[in-house]
Parts: structure tokens; sequence; C-alpha cells
């Protein structure tokens, strides 16, 4: 029966797994194991038309599987969908269910749970930013107080056990910044890190809910939410703090850097509230046991190290020897803050005695209020009047044999001194006159040694510290020591000597705490009433007076009766109302696709979902497959096989795809669809668009959209910033359309002039480079950087078999990696057999009359000049990308240099051959075609300069260089003796001058540096 019991949780499991039709079969599914769990929302209740059998199996042992599904299954590909109908409380209550069903067994289960299946399954091809958004909702709502009652308020008894979880629980809790962060940087995401869950914040707030567990615990056993062992709740409680020592919340300086947090930086204040609350003895108390409890002496002193480094010490008053109430104070109430999380400090408790008064005298440089605080503290009366003298005897003991060293007295420097002579003077003003343990000190062979040490020292401000000291210890016994000169100036320490004597002729720890109050320490001042009232009155005649003049009261309309006709509705209301169902009956909206089939479905104009007459209409569907086809490609890129094995029928979709419905920014979206493809899958994409276009069953449109989508997506591949286009003003600004209007019939060019304006913006930067006179310098040195072989490392890390499959899922290739191989080369090879396939169609027909006669230079066509210059300059923009490809210098140069002379040249159609004006030195070209022909050759040869100082292509390729340049200077020739070339005027010829100029200079750069090597050309 049990085996038959699990079978439709593990059915269930299996087809939330599974590729899901629609919302409504994801929710029946999600709601059937929530209301089986009683975490069912009411208003969800309806969805659960196939509800689990409520059998004794355990369905808590599912919950992490149902977890793991929605993270790796159900959030990447629904998460939008989910929130667009308001169906992600569903998700929520697998993972962080209501507060208010806090009190089921399960709903504590669950985020027990959900801290481990986070921990455990947050990737990057995960990371998405609904599960980061889900993460952060767990962390506010179920901190570390709740998962210590989800923990200790279980079924079990057995403490092993309890502890066990409680350590797993807590390592869970420790890890999530870093795992968050870790997910994020390999996607090269950091910047949407959320707020909640950066380091510093989480915690922070995880400190807080500490503090919180502790005064809870602390209370008395009536008014605790939960009852258990004391020594079980100290256990918990010491690992928690261990563990964030290990993280380093407890830092021994105030932190500085954002990403940094600190425990006391963030709970001192609800700590101060604690202690003088009602329960303040319970509460000391447990605070004193629980750093007893800690595991290790270390933890304990960076405990205290942390603690003592964020006390509100003044350390702006000068001088901080000062006597002034404000001071006095301010410092008994940093010691009663110090008595009260550990107690008063005896040398019976010796652990805590000695890790103490270690720090008191270890080599950090305390402030010298600091051993005002230390005294004040170890004296136990900061919160009393009764003055612990035995502790203060053993604390002068300490200080003394510091003090009176040798080594200090020699190799500190002058603020350690002057700290250590306030903690020994201070300790001593404590005791009464003629006490035991002054007269000790005074006779002890140390003290005296020390003494005569201080005097013979070189630093006259040390000097100053031992015999202040010794002055000071002799009045305390009854005797007269003077060593004089104290009112002789300040220098060399002396004031700072007579500030410390007036200091001890009272003590902190006899200054009323109320004054405190009195002295003004933290009071912000309020402005009163009738502050306010003026200032309101003013600000009240400042706009009658304003409101009194009217430069513009000789253009007032004259007033008017409102119109009686209903205002006209706005475009949102207006979609509201289209939106309405009551007006929509029998008629379905095209789904939101949410795979890559779907999505291609959609754009072949197929519905989603069964619908008969109340299907879907195709322009919807195609709306909605535009609207969200580049972030559907986009979020598939790390996820799975799916975007490789659907990348080439998208392809076809989206290029075959016409605008027979005027949709609101189609050209746009499928552009950004295309660039989105190409970018993502360029190994699949980039070639089936390639051969796609030399297919003639495409429109000049068409063709242009692949051959930008070809351009942007090698730039985004290649990290290159994606140039925006050309920006042309209105010749009149004033008569221009409303807004939407303009940008959809003015600006609609822009698409199409993307790739000419790239290519000229490239060759545009060499010219200006070429006129910047560059060191000569540089292209070695840049040279010798590109083609140095990386050697292989030495050492490397052995990491597990699956420890680097995130990051080959999540990282595109590089663009030299697949430039030429499925860009470049794809592109030149296409069109040489295109062309040849082309020359011959005419050749067979070359023989008829009339439209009989096939032209493959038609208007439209491939060959056409319009067509072929976009073509090269695209050729311009992937060569440009590719340079730093191991096989750019013998391959795609020479190829790319080959294609831009035969264009330039050669004709490319029997017609072209057959016109009038035919020259046989390309001068019936158009100009469009030679302008982009001679950028693809600028480009190409500055990019080899860089390179190898165009050494292969002078060496290897010479008649090939010498021939480019033969050709620009054809050109400049043409162009000086006022030759009119085909579809020349206005900027063209400027573009086409400065193309065939750059190429001159280009290639005389080149043969002048390697001309003795090209002899046999030359």
């Amino acid at each position: 029966m049990e085996t038959d019991s699990r079978v439709p949780w593990q059915q269930l499991i299996d087809e939330l797994q599974s590729p899901i039709s629609d919302l409504e079969e994801l929710l029946t599914l999600l709601t059937a194991p929530l209301d089986q769990l009683g975490l069912l929302p009411p208003r969800f209740r309806n969805f659960n038309t196939h509800p689990l059998s409520r059998t004794s199996t355990d369905v808590s042992k599912y919950v992490s599987q149902i977890q793991r599904t929605i993270i790796t299954h159900i959030l990447p590909v629904w998460d939008t969908l989910l929130v667009e109908h308001h169906a992600m409380p569903v998700i929520e209550q697998y993972f962080c269910p209501d507060s208010s069903l806090f009190t089921l067994p399960s709903a504590r289960f669950v985020a027990l749970n959900a801290y481990a299946t986070f921990v455990t399954h947050i990737r990057p091809p995960t990371a998405q930013t609904s599960i980061f958004r889900l993460l952060e909702r767990l962390v506010s709502n179920y901190s570390i107080d709740t998962l210590f009652h989800a923990v200790f308020s279980g079924a079990t008894d057995d403490e092993p056990e309890l502890i066990l979880r409680w350590e797993d629980c807590v390592k869970n809790v420790m890890v999530i910044p870093s795992k968050v962060g870790d997910a994020l940087g390999v996607a090269g995401n950091l910047d949407e890190m959320p707020s909640a869950l950066e380091n510093s914040n989480y915690f922070r707030h995880l400190s807080l809910h500490c503090e919180i567990l502790i005064s809870q615990l602390s209370k008395a056993t009536s008014v605790k939410p939960i009852v258990i062992e004391e020594s079980l709740s100290f256990s918990a409680l010491a690992y928690l703090l261990n563990k964030l020592v290990n993280y380093g919340v407890f830092p021994p300086h105030p932190p500085v850097a954002r990403s940094q947090a600190s425990f006391f930086e963030a709970t001192l204040a609800p700590i101060r509230q604690n202690l003088v609350s009602n329960e303040a003895a319970d509460y000391t108390s447990f605070w004193s046991r629980l750093l007893l409890a800690l595991p290790s002496n270390s933890s304990l002193r960076s405990v205290l190290t942390s603690l003592f480094a964020e006390l509100r010490i003044p350390e702006t008053i000068e001088p901080p020897t000062g006597p002034d109430l404000t001071c006095r104070a301010r410092v008994r109430h940093e010691a009663a803050l110090l008595e009260g999380l550990m107690g008063k400090l005896n040398p019976c408790n010796e652990e805590l005695w000695e890790v103490c008064t270690t720090l008191m005298t270890s080599n950090r440089e305390w402030h010298e209020l600091y051993a005002r605080v230390f005294v004040c503290w170890i004296s136990g009366g900061s919160r009393d009047s009764i003055v612990n003298t035995e502790a203060l005897g053993a604390l002068l003991e300490v200080v003394h044999e510091v003090w009176s060293s040798p080594e200090h007295i020699k190799h500190s420097v002058v603020f350690r001194h002057r700290y250590m002579t306030s903690l020994f003077v201070l300790t001593i003003s404590y005791f009464p006159q003629s006490s035991k343990h002054i007269r000790d000190l005074l006779s002890n062979p140390n003290f005296i040694k020390a003494i005569g040490t201080y005097i013979s020292h070189a630093d006259p401000s040390i000097r100053r510290c031992g015999m202040i000291g010794a002055e000071i210890a002799a009045h305390a016994c009854g005797q007269k020591l003077d060593f004089g000169g104290w009112d002789d100036g300040d220098e060399h320490g002396k004031s700072w000597c007579r500030s410390l004597r007036h200091l001890v002729q009272a003590r902190d720890v006899d200054t009323v705490s109320e004054e405190i109050r009195d002295t003004g320490v933290g009071h912000t001042p309020k402005p009163n009433a009738q502050s306010v009232a003026n200032l309101e009155d003013n600000a009240g005649s400042l706009l009658t007076n304003f409101d009194s003049y009217d430069s513009d009261d000789s253009v007032t309309g004259y007033a008017s009766s409102p119109s009686t006709r209903c205002p006209s509705p706005s475009s949102q209301e207006l979609a509201e109302i289209e939106k309405d169902p009551a007006l929509n009956v029998g008629i379905q909206t095209a789904p939101r696709p949410v795979y890559l089939a779907q999505l291609r479905d959609l754009l072949r104009g197929k519905p989603l979902l069964k619908g008969g007459d109340g299907a879907p209409h195709e322009a919807d569907m195609i709306k909605a497959a535009l609207d969200s086809a580049e972030g559907l490609i986009r979020k598939k890129r790390v996820y799975g096989t799916e975007l490789d094995e659907n990348a080439i029928d998208l392809v076809y979709a989206l290029l075959s795809l016409q605008d027979n419905y005027d949709t609101e920014g189609f050209s746009h979206k499928r552009q950004n669809a295309l660039n989105a493809l190409v970018a993502c899958c360029p190994r699949k994409a980039a070639p089936a668009l390639i051969q796609e276009f030399f297919k003639n069953q495409y429109s000049v449109d068409q063709r242009f959209a692949a051959l930008t989508a070809l351009a942007l997506g090698a730039r985004e591949l290649a990290s290159l910033p994606v140039m925006s286009g050309p920006s042309n003003g209105a010749n009149f600004p004033s008569k221009m359309l409303p807004p939407g209007l303009h940008h959809k019939y003015i600006n609609t060019h822009q698409d199409s002039d993307g790739i000419p304006w790239m290519a000229e913006e490239l060759s545009r930067g060499v010219f200006e480079k070429q006129g910047g006179a560059l060191p000569e310098t540089a292209p070695p040195v840049l040279r010798e950087r590109h083609l140095r072989i990386r050697r292989p490392d030495r050492v490397t890390e052995a990491v597990g078999p699956f420890a680097s499959q995130p990051s080959q899922k999540l990282s595109s290739p590089r663009f030299i990696d697949v430039a030429s191989e499925f860009f470049i080369m794809p592109l030149i090879n296409n069109f040489w057999t295109f062309m040849r396939d082309e020359q011959t169609r005419e050749e067979r027909t070359s023989h008829l009359e009339g439209r009989s006669r096939y032209s493959g230079a038609g208007t439209g066509l491939i060959l056409n000049a319009l067509v072929l210059s976009h073509l090269v300059g695209t050729l311009a923009v992937l060569v440009h990308a590719s340079q730093n490809a191991p096989e750019w210098l013998d391959v795609v140069a020479p190829e790319s240099l080959e294609l831009a002379l035969t264009l330039g040249l050669k004709p490319v159609s029997l017609t072209e051959r057959q016109e009038d004006n035919y020259e046989e030195d390309g001068a019936a070209k158009e100009a469009s075609l030679i302008t982009s022909a001679l950028e693809l050759a600028v480009i190409v040869l500055d990019c080899s300069i860089e390179l190898d100082g165009g050494k292969t292509l002078s060496l290897e390729y010479t008649s090939l260089l010498l021939g480019i340049g033969d050709w620009a200077g054809r050109v400049l020739t043409w162009l000086e003796k006022g030759f009119r070339v085909a579809g020349l005027g206005g900027s063209h010829e400027t573009k086409l001058k400065r193309a065939a100029a750059g190429v001159l200079l280009k290639v005389d750069e080149v043969t002048s540096k390697w001309k003795r090597s090209m002899l046999d050309y030359i």
C-alpha cells in the first residue's frame, strides 16, 4: 500500500518536469500538494481539480523534490506568466508560507527545507530574478529566530538530532550571500544582486534577528515562545555566534567598506534598550553565560574586540582626558553597557578575565578614553555605587606589569604610552587614600626600576609619562613627589599631563547616570510649535506675494464655459476597454509563449490551443510572439539545449515573417529577435541566416534584417558597443507629427541605414587615428602582445567533474572563435557561389530578348548595388570585430580584400557589362558600392597594420595589396578630374574621396615599410 501511495506523488513530479501546455494545467499540478500540506491559499482552491488522496505517506519527503523542480524547471519558463496572472503566491507557498500558517508543522518544514534547496540549486543557469525574489522573501519572513523555533519545536526529542538539524540550518543560512554572488558573478549580472541579499545587508539583518532570539530566550519560562533546555539553547546559540565569527561578522574595527557587516553595529541599539527594560537582569545573565559558552577563546576574543570597537567613544573630544561631565557620563554609560553584556568582571571568572585583560593591554591602538571605560567597568560601580577594589587590585597588577616592562618603555610609541599611563593612573585613582594595593605598588622593585628607566628615556613625552605615573602613585599613598616643570609651556606632553592630573581628581564612576541626559548626548533639538508657525506664515506670505504678480496678464485667454461633450478616451482607456472580457465573449487572446517551440508556432500563425471559432486571430498571435521573442530567446540562452534545437526554425520563421497586419513596432521587434538569435546561438543562427540571405524568395527589407542581425549579433558577441543609428534632425522642427507618428513614419529608415553608417563610422575611426600621429613604437608592442603564445599554467586547480558545467553552459563562445567558420567565410563563399550561379543563368538567357533575358542585378535582387553595398558593409563590421582571430591574417584579410577589389572593378552582371558607359576599370560602378568596398579595404589594411605591421599582406599577398592601391588611385584620379560616378552626389562624394585617400595612405604605409622585401613586384 505504501508503494501505491507514492505513485501519484512521483507521477506529479514527473509531470512538473515535463513540458506543460498552459498556465491552468500548471496551477492544477501545483495546488494539489499544497492542499495536502494545508498551505493552499483559498483563492486558488478552484484550480485543485485533481486532489491527491490523503494517505499515511509522509508527504514532507517530496517537498524538496517539488522545490527543486520549481527552481530548475518551472520558474525559468513560467515566471513571467505567473507574475502577469498574479499566481506567484502558489510558488511562494512552496518556499516561504504565510506567517499565519507558521504554527503548522508542514509550514516550518517547508521553510527549513527551502534554505537547503536554494543553497544546492542556485546555479548560473537557474539564476533568475524571480528565484532571487523568492529567496529575498524567505530571508525576510523566516530569519534565524524563526528557524530556531522551527527546529527545536519539532516532533523529535532526540537532542543530538536537534543539534545536527540546527547546525545544518545555520550552515545553509550562512552561505546564502556567497551562493547568490557566485551565481550572479558567473553570469556576469552582479548589478542585479538584490539589496537584501548583499553581504552587508544580509548579515546585518541576520544579526538583528540573532539578538531578537537571544532576547526571547533570556525571558522567563512563562513568556518564552518555546521551552527547551538551557544547555541546549546555549549550545545552539554558541554555534551560531561561532559561525558568525568565522564569517567575519565580528570585525576588529568598525566596518569601512560597504560590503562588510558588523554584528554589534547592527545590534547595539536594541541591546541598549533591553538593558534598561524590566527583564534586564535575565538579559545580562543570559549574555554573559552565552559568551562563556563559545567553543574557543579565540572566538570570545573576536567577539569582545568587535564589541569594544563599536562602543560610542567620542574620539573627537579634545583633550580625551578632559574632566567635563559630558565625557564622564558617556564613559559610565559605555561601562554600564559592558557590565550589562558580560556582568561584573573579576578574577574569579578566569577565562573571561584573561581574555579581557589581554585585550586591554594588547598592542592594539586603543584610544585613551577606552582606558576610562575599562577601569570604570572593572570597578563594578558603573550600574551601582559599590566599587570592587579586589578586581581593581588585580587589574593594577596586570597593567603595572606591562607599564613597567623595559620592552614597553623602550619600543612603544607615544600614543600607546599615553594609553597605558592613563590606564595605570586611572586604576590608581579608584583606590581609597593609602590603600594596601598602592603601598604594595610603591614598594615593588619593578616599579622603582621602571621610574628610572622612564626618566632616562630620550623622548621627553615618554619621559613625562613615567614621571606623572610616579607622582600620582605617590600622592595616592600620602607621599610627596614633585618633579616640577609641569606648568612651563605645552610642549613635550606637558598639557596632556596637566589634563590627566585634573582628570584623576574625581572618578568617572561617581558621575550620576542621569547627567548624560542633561549634557545633550544623543539629543537632537526639535523645532517648537511657534517657530514652525512662523515658518508657515512666512511661506504663506511668500506664496501670496508671488501669486499676486503675473507677467503674462496681457496674454491671458478669455473665460469660456466648460464643454458639454465627454472627453475622448485615452489610449490606456481604450486598451482597458479592449481587454474587457465582457466585450470579448468567445474570443481567446493569444497566450504568451513559454517554450521556443510555442514561439515558432505563433510566428507561423498556429494557435497554441484548440479553440475552434474562438481561436485568436493571426495578427494577435504574431503580436504576442514578437512581444516576447527577444526576451524568451535570451532567457533560453543558458537553459539546456532548447535554443540549439529551435534556432534554425526560428530563423526561418522570423526572416520570412511579413507585416500583413500593420503590427506596431514590427520591424524593430523582429530585428531585436534576430539579433538575439545570432548573439545567443551563433553556431546555428548565423549560417542559417547567411544561407537564407542568398535565396531569391526574400524582399530587400528582409535581406537587410538578416545583414543587420549578423552585424549587431557579432558586435555583441565580441563585447563591442552596439552603435546607435544616425541621428538625422528634422529640417523644420516645427513641422513635426505627434511623437508617436513621427517616430513611426519619419525614423523608419534608420534600421536600413544602420549597416552603411556603422561601416562609415569604423572607417572614420581609422582616419581619425591616422591623423592623430600615433607613436611608431605602439604597433610593435601591440603585435608582440597579440602574437605572444600563452604558456599553460604549471599548477592547475583540481575540480570535480561537474564543477565547470554551469560556466560552460552559461558562457557564450567568443566571437574570434566562431567568426571565420560561422560568419565571415560562409558569407564570402556563399556570395562567390551565388554570383557564379547568377552569371551562368544570365549567360544561358543572353541570346533572348526583352523580358525573357534574365538579369541578376535587377531592382531588389542581391547583385543590385543597394543590396551589395549593405553586404560589403556587413562584412566590414564582421572583419573589424574579428581582427584578433588566429586565422585573421592568413584567411580573413586576403579573402575580404579580394572580394572588395572584385566588386570595385569587375562587373557582377552581364547587364552591367553591356551598358554603354561600361569601362574595364570599374568606372560604371555605383558610388555606394565603391564606397563600401573601399571602406572594407581601409578597415582590413588598418587591422593588418595593427597586428603585424602589414607583413603578411605585403609579403604573401603582394599583388593583391598593390592591386588595391592601384584601384584606389584610379578612383581618386576620376574624382579629381571631375568624372561623375553613378549615384554620386552630396555627401557620397566626400565619403568616396575620403575612403579612396585612406586606402592609398594605408597601402603606402605598408609598402614603404616592406618595400625591400617586395622587389619582385615593385
